[in-house]
């Protein structure tokens, strides 16, 4: 007997050494020898060193996170996401929305399909837009809240828009108002993480919009705590290293725009009565407001844009809670001076960005992205939304979005801002 209870002790203790054993690999040779086919050319040249092959080195870091995940896991196999794939109910056939007069408005659907440009990077694009966003997290001179913190610095609640797919080695950080809902359901087709009737989606549009924001559809970094406990932060990096590492980003005030049209122009009971309701009391001088939002567009009651600038610029706003997914700045929702970007899109080069990385990701032969609706909020339209928000306001809320304007490449908003 006391040899049995002898051998599962060491038996245990060679399993927690193999571990250390692992890591420690990882953190010295990891990089160079586990480098996945779907990276790109970073800023930083690597030393050509022999790698695996790529269906080998995807099944050992597999088999080494279904090994943590036993050995840390334990009883986290209930509450944690596995992996397992979703099956979700049937859904109707049709896949684009049904909508309402205020809605195509507001929003402006085309379902027409585009032909990419399907040619190589014009110009070199993105080692542009990379080069700038390096360059400007080194640059001291250039300050902006956040910037300086590492990694580790980041609370995992702040790591909640980061979606991996394990499958294709593959990172993307979503931002609300830049075709976020697509990109979700591109990332549901690769990591074939929710089922219909058995079979993972092949389409990205036949995902229902309901089950695409559905935050245990994707896995994302701040479940790894629940899945690996304190091993969370070291496999971040791991998979940071290893995996392309993606995002898209937009004219920080256009994206404005949009986030104050598709949440306080059209009936949204959420949006009503968690921001509408006290920003029409605070900045409207409104009391006893409808319970509904329908009854308040009945009355005539709703947010102006003022009163929505006005909501961000007070400083009570952040005092309460942080800005909300669809006006927080990009550089708070991605951390790009902390997590080395492989590929930066833009939502006004949507369709040649969209077909050169899915092919760069190898994957353009399993899926297009798809013909989204076509968002009519564009940028010359600035000047009429803000033609009647104080110079003083506009100066401010430039301010307050300066350092996604700079680290994107978007120019500054000279006409916006002067007399």
């Amino acid at each position: 007997m006391t040899k049995t209870r002898l051998f599962r002790l060491w038996l245990v203790l060679g399993s927690v050494f193999m571990v250390f054993l692992i890591i420690v690999y990882w953190d010295n040779v990891g990089t160079a020898h586990f480098y996945l086919h779907t990276s790109f050319p970073r800023p930083h040249p690597l030393a050509p060193l022999p790698t695996p092959t790529h269906g080998a080195e995807k099944e050992f870091m597999s088999d080494v996170d279904a090994f943590l995940q036993k050995l840390l896991g334990g009883s986290l196999k209930q509450n944690a996401p596995s992996g397992k794939r979703t099956e979700q109910p049937s859904v109707p056939a049709s896949n684009r929305p049904v909508l309402s007069n205020a809605e195509e408005s507001v929003r402006g659907y085309d379902w027409s399909t585009r032909d990419a440009q399907q040619g190589p990077d014009p110009g070199g694009q993105q080692a542009e837009r990379r080069s700038v966003l390096r360059g400007l997290c080194a640059n001291a001179s250039f300050v902006f809240p956040t910037k300086e913190r590492s990694f580790d610095d980041i609370p995992n609640y702040e790591l909640n828009h980061l979606i991996v797919d394990d499958r294709h080695g593959v990172i993307y950080c979503y931002v609300p108002k830049v075709a976020c809902t697509n990109w979700k359901r591109v990332m549901i087709v690769l990591s074939e993480s929710l089922l219909d009737r058995g079979t993972p989606y092949r389409d990205p549009l036949d995902i229902p919009r309901e089950y695409v924001h559905n935050s245990s559809t994707h896995l994302t970094f701040n479940k790894f705590w629940r899945r690996y406990g304190k091993f969370s932060r070291h496999l971040m990096k791991i998979k940071l290293k290893k995996y392309t590492k993606f995002l898209f980003v937009r004219d920080p005030f256009v994206r404005l725009i949009s986030a104050f049209r598709s949440k306080f122009q059209l009936e949204n009971e959420e949006f009503y009565r968690k921001f509408a309701v006290p920003m029409l009391k605070m900045y409207a001088n409104r009391s006893g407001l409808p319970a509904s939002v329908s009854e308040a567009f009945s009355a005539g009651l709703k947010v102006s844009f003022a009163n929505f600038i006005q909501y961000l610029l007070d400083p009570r706003t952040e005092k309460l809670a942080p800005f909300n997914e669809h006006w927080r700045q990009v550089h708070r929702l991605c951390h790009p001076c902390q997590i080395d970007y492989d590929f930066v899109g833009k939502l006004e080069t949507l369709d040649q960005d969209a077909a050169q990385l899915l092919r760069l990701l190898k994957v353009d032969k399993l899926l297009h992205f798809p013909p989204s609706y076509r968002n009519r909020t564009a940028s010359s339209w600035e000047e009429d939304w803000f033609a009647t928000i104080p110079l003083a306001w506009r100066q401010q809320l430039y301010k307050l979005y300066e350092a996604d304007f700079v680290l994107f490449g978007y120019p500054k908003p000279e006409n916006l801002l002067r007399d």
